[in-house]
Formats: structure tokens, sequence, C-alpha cells
């Protein structure tokens, strides 16, 4: 495992963390959108009460790190190291109880190209402690948005990992998926449990709307957002996500390993998992 100052260091070399590729620009456009309630950024999120441009940018200072200051508006956004770290200790705490309890665990990414391999490992670790690792809804089509309008995926499972991808467009399995938002394919997936009579997740584990679905269906839910991902903390603030971590979510995939290992270290997992 590395030291807390090596992972800091990996964390801004590898730009998970520092200045990040996510802009100032992308940012503060999620941040108009969510205020406007616009459902492509909720990520499935209800928020209890109205968030205005300037009350999640003072929020996204405080969890992620990013400049507080409105007149920032252009270049890379950034993160505090310092705060991932912080999450990542908050993140392996609930893996931990899971782990302990054998709970059942969903994992979910609308980031399969880049997180699968993350999700798999921790997947991988939590079953070998006697954690079911759910794979329900296999197979089953669900119509979403795309920015060329609705077309229809299909939920399918990789390694124990959720994901969705678009008919056709590789064969059931296969290692690649479609980048997505969506809460539809927690909210369908749950559905189908609860259909069958359970056992329900009693942990989620993802990013987007994986994590943010669940967690407003009440669902505990821990996962990974960006700087332009304001709904994951803005659901922690308000008690429906449990951890938000904050890194950039669209790095090299190996990059995440050095998080992997410090996660399930700290979870007392270590040495129950591969990578990738």
């Amino acid at each position: 495992m590395l030291s807390t100052g090596a992972l800091r260091a990996h964390l801004l070399a590898a730009r998970l963390a520092g200045p990040v590729a996510t802009t100032r620009e992308e940012s503060l456009r999620s941040y108009r959108l969510f205020a406007a309630r616009d459902p492509r950024v909720l990520l499935g999120l209800e928020p209890e009460r109205r968030w205005d441009v300037g009350e999640l940018l003072g929020l996204m200072a405080a969890r992620c790190g990013v400049s507080a200051d409105p007149a920032h508006v252009s270049g890379p956004d950034v993160i505090d190291p310092e705060r991932t770290v912080a999450a990542l200790e908050a993140f392996a705490e609930r893996l931990a109880a899971a782990a302990d309890a054998r709970s059942p665990v969903l994992l979910g990414t609308g980031h399969p190209h880049r997180l699968l391999g993350f999700y798999a490992a921790l997947g991988q670790a939590l079953s070998a402690a006697g954690c079911v690792v759910l794979t329900p809804a296999q197979g089953v089509g669900v119509d979403m948005a795309t920015r060329f309008g609705v077309r229809p995926h299909r939920i399918d499972y990789v390694r124990g990992v959720a994901l969705v991808r678009e008919p056709g467009a590789r064969g059931a399995g296969s290692a690649t998926g479609a980048h997505s938002h969506s809460p539809l394919p927690v909210r369908i997936v749950l559905g189908a449990l609860a259909e069958a009579g359970g056992p329900l997740p009693d942990l989620v584990v993802g990013d987007h709307g994986w994590v943010c679905g669940a967690g407003q269906l009440g669902v505990e839910a821990i996962g990974l957002g960006d700087t332009d991902d304001p709904a994951l903390f803005v659901g922690e603030a308000e008690g429906r996500v449990a951890v938000a971590v904050p890194l950039d979510d669209g790095v090299r995939s190996d990059y995440y390993g050095p998080l992997l290992r410090h996660v399930l270290h700290r979870a007392g997992l270590a040495g129950r998992q591969e990578w990738p």
C-alpha cells in the first residue's frame, strides 16, 4: 500500500487530483444545469431544496477543492488531493462494514472504459469476504437519452460490474460499454430484485446514475465524482449519498490501481483481488 504522502503524490502525478482534465467551463455549465434541475446532470437525484449556482460553487469548493471564485471561469479545474484522500478513507470504511456484515452489494459504472477494472476488483474482494455480488436484469432493455436522441440499450455485467451497451455494439460480457449518466439502469436493476423477492443490495458502489439513482431510492451508495458531477456531492450533503470521492473519473484505467490497493488495504480486504 502507498503511504498517504505517496498516494497524494500519485493523485497529482496522474492528474486524478490537482489540476485535472475537466475544465472550469465544463464544471460551471454543469452547475448551471443542475440549478435549473436539468435531468442530464441530476443523475437521478431529486434535491430536497433549490440550489443556485453560487451555492453549488461553494459546495464544490468545500467538497472537492475547486475555486470558490465565481470570476474564475476558464482553464483546468482543480481537486484538492487532501479531500480525495479523506474521502477514500470514508469509502474504505463503508467497504469494510459491508464485508464484515457479508452484505449483498451491487456495482455499476457509467465509465466502463476507465473504471471497470477498479470496480471489478472491489467486487472480487467483497465476494471473497463473503458478500453476494448481485447481477440482476442481465440483458434487460432500457431506452436512454443520448446526444443523438433516445436509443435502446441493454443492461450487461462484466466481471460482476453492471453497465449498459447499445445492442449490436459488442457481445454480452465484452469489456466495453456505453458512457452513461442515466439512473434508469439502476432503477430497473433494483426493481427486478424487488420483484424477485430480493435480496436487495445493502450497498451500491459506482458512479453517475448508479450512485445517485440508488441513493434517491434509499439504498446506501458510495462512488466517485468529478468536478462536473455536482449531483453526487449534493446527494452527500443532503444525506442520500454516503460517500462521494472527488477525482478525475476519466484518466487511464491503470492509474486507479494504487487507489484500489490503498482502499482495499484500509478496508482489510487486501490480497483478495486481482488487477486489472
